[in-house]
């Protein structure tokens, strides 16, 4: 029965459905190198194959029984075959079995039997390209039902002096075996193609869980600290007063009540996101006075580094000043990785609205090769400017160089501090 029910679906559903012939891709080994002026036209390279073919079959029907009525049917017939190919795959080979008894019985003795030369051609052109266009199981089934016909032709429909039965199972059993190779490297191929597409995809999904883990942790640590010193103040503040007021000590011990309670729940929520082997870090976070140490460090690797500070210097969120100097060392680390040699240039400027950044490397100039990057950095750096809502641009430059642009915004002290949800 499953049997049954594969010959049904291959052969028999929708065997004469329009299924027209896609071009084919011009991306591959060979084809990327044929020039671009003629490589839209190499697209078109299968359907010429298969009308050269056709004509191929056209003129061996004529050579062999010339121009007459039996011509129509031994010569146009197995030709409109192979150009059915083109969009009725399964069609043109019911054609093509269907047709050969009669090109069979109008040709001569010794032209073969049951299959014409013209005949013969089309029918393992037909079955080659069914087999491209299908998948190798309709192979099997064609080269079966070729088979059977022949069988069924030398019992039944009578016998000549020769049979080309035995050359047909033959050549079309290499035929099908090579078309059937061929299918099956081009489906490997492809799901090789869509699995590492879904990799990169998912690779990109962990790094941006990673990415944002790494910053709600760094956030955790500064806020964490902030309301821990506004818990411990609000405890100590009625001892700074004398005699202090009842309303005032209930003021205080409510501001510490509702620390104490954010930073539980903080904890709580924020706490997940911490691996099991993960410490918290004893020293501060660093901050954009911490530049110098960094832009020291990446010296002693050989980068030559050039630190210009516009703007009058003032002090920033922490939030603002940790990210800002993790994308610094992210730009730095990438100018390392990608463009051994160079020379770099950390441009901050402190504006009215916020923080800008701009970090430029030139091209890799030394002998030492540089190392491929999937573009981890930049995603890590985008997150950071998103979550404070700002901008950044990352892009090379016309020397060979990249160019890693950011602007965050700060609000200043008279504007509300409320952000987006």
């Amino acid at each position: 029965m499953g049997a049954l029910a594969g010959v049904k679906a291959d052969l028999f559903r929708d065997a004469f459905a329009y299924r027209p012939m896609p071009a084919m891709r011009t991306d591959g080994t060979l084809t990327r190198h044929i020039p671009e002026r003629i490589r839209g036209y190499a697209a078109w390279t299968p359907h010429a194959v298969i009308a050269a073919v056709a004509f191929l079959t056209f003129l061996l029907g004529y050579a062999v029984d010339g121009v007459g009525l039996d011509f129509v049917i031994t010569g146009f017939v197995p030709t409109a075959a192979v150009l059915m190919t083109l969009a009725r795959p399964v069609g043109a080979w019911w054609l093509s079995l269907l047709s050969t008894p009669f090109t069979g019985a109008l040709s001569s003795e010794w032209d073969g039997w049951p299959w014409s030369p013209a005949a013969f051609l089309a029918h393992l052109t037909v079955m080659t390209v069914v087999t491209l266009r299908t998948r190798p199981r309709t192979a099997g089934w064609m080269w079966i039902g070729t088979g059977l016909y022949g069988v069924f032709a030398e019992v039944f429909l009578g016998s000549r002096y020769s049979t080309d039965t035995p050359q047909m199972l033959f050549f079309s059993a290499l035929a099908l075996l090579a078309a059937s190779l061929v299918h099956i490297r081009r489906e490997a191929q492809r799901e090789v193609s869509v699995q590492r597409t879904v990799t990169a995809i998912e690779r990109d999904k962990r790094t941006l869980l990673e990415e944002r883990t790494t910053i709600a942790r760094e956030l955790h640590d500064v806020v964490a600290h902030h309301m821990s010193v506004v818990a411990i103040q609000a405890e100590a503040a009625p001892y700074r007063v004398e005699n202090p007021p009842p309303e005032l000590e209930q003021a205080f011990v409510t501001i510490r009540e509702n620390a104490v309670s954010a930073l539980t729940e903080l904890r709580r929520v924020l706490g997940v996101v911490r691996a099991e082997d993960y410490e918290a870090p004893d020293a501060p976070q660093p901050t954009l006075a911490d530049l110098d140490r960094l832009i020291a460090n990446v010296g002693e690797t050989g980068l030559t580094v050039e630190k210009v500070v516009t703007g009058a210097v003032r002090e920033l969120p922490q939030g603002v000043e940790l990210s800002a100097y993790r994308i610094v060392q992210e730009a730095l680390s990438n100018t390392l990785r990608h463009a051994p040699g160079a020379t770099a240039r950390v441009e901050v400027g402190y504006v009215l609205g916020g923080l800008g950044l701009r970090i430029l490397n030139g091209p890799a100039t030394g002998l030492v090769k540089p190392s491929p990057g999937a573009g981890h950095g930049i995603t890590g750096m985008r997150e950071r400017v998103t979550m404070l809502n700002g901008e950044m641009t990352a892009e090379e430059t016309g020397d060979g160089g990249y160019e890693v642009t950011v602007f965050l915004p700060v609000a200043s002290a008279s504007e509300p501090t409320g952000g987006k949800e």
